[in-house]
């Protein structure tokens, strides 16, 4: 009887110690899983990288003028042109600058810091009236990189009185939103209640 009893609670003990080690292999494995998850998450938000939230089109009328001296500067060269400069101007944001960890435990994304908008790119098409040529001084290729190179400094020095800036920054919310669409894909949760959010879009939210 007593080695019956020996070998019926060797069995229990047997099951309890294996049942024990497959719940502590299969956390650990859920673990690993949810930590690489995370991982892949953050990475994916940030792969987005630039999120491009305003366009906006300038047309400015830019006056060039270059003088060269010739000759030991005996003789003054003069070339000038009436450049129309039409651009497109991207305003948006660059999410590889977000702040964002990840709550395993919860699967929460938490984002605690979103950046302010900058310019993405500007892409100037020049268009060239009167111009005139200097005799020791004429229009070359490195002269039209060069003036690409000013007309886009140029529209960037417009681009603050534009209104652009105030615009995208009145977007950021709907940046927001997609992030938290993307974290949505894997069954997490973005946790952004750290950042400023007015009253306006907290009510935009909760509708």
């Amino acid at each position: 009887m007593g080695e019956v009893f020996d070998t019926v609670l060797g069995l229990i003990l047997g099951a309890i110690l294996m049942y024990w080690f497959f719940s502590l292999f299969r956390k650990k494995r859920n673990k690993e899983i949810t930590e690489r998850q995370s991982t892949v998450l953050l990475d994916k938000i940030r792969s987005v990288c630039k999120l491009v939230s305003v366009e906006g089109d300038f047309a400015e009328i830019y006056h060039y003028e270059n003088t060269k001296g010739s000759f030991l500067s005996l003789f003054k060269s003069k070339k000038k042109a009436l450049i129309v400069i039409k651009a497109k101007a991207h305003i948006g944001y660059d999410l590889s600058k977000l702040d964002l960890k990840a709550d395993t435990e919860t699967k929460r994304i938490i984002l605690s810091h979103f950046p302010q908008p900058e310019v993405l790119s500007i892409e100037p098409d020049l268009q060239f009236y009167d111009i005139k040529n200097g005799i020791f001084n004429s229009f070359s290729p490195t002269d039209l990189t060069q003036l690409n190179q000013e007309a886009k400094h140029h529209i960037k020095e417009k681009i603050p009185e534009s209104g652009l800036m105030e615009t995208a920054r009145k977007e950021a919310l709907q940046a927001v939103l997609l992030v938290e669409k993307i974290v949505e894909t894997i069954g997490w949760k973005l946790d952004y209640s750290a950042l400023e959010i007015s009253n306006r879009e907290k009510q935009f939210i909760e509708e």
